[in-house]
């Protein structure tokens, strides 16, 4: 039970963050409802990567680490619980 919740969770936040990336491409996007919302909730992640990876050229890979990293906190997350249980 607890394991679905968390698997939930943070497959539903990876596609906000994803959803967020995209909207980047369609700025009319971003001046939305929903594209206030996801940078509300996005940008706190996405901003502790853009601090330490800077842009190459035109291309920011800091949301790409982010998603990694994300993966890497789940699984850590997964771990703890398997532990505690």
């Amino acid at each position: 039970m607890i394991f679905s919740l968390v698997s939930t969770a943070f497959l539903v936040y990876r596609f906000m963050l994803i959803g967020y990336i995209l909207m980047s491409w369609v700025p009319a996007l971003q001046n939305s409802a929903v594209g206030s919302f996801l940078e509300k909730v996005c940008e706190p992640y996405l901003g502790f990567f853009r601090k330490f990876i800077p842009p190459i050229g035109m291309i920011d890979i800091s949301p790409i680490v982010g998603l990694f990293v994300l993966v890497f906190i789940e699984q850590g997350v997964y771990n703890v619980i398997g532990y505690l249980l």
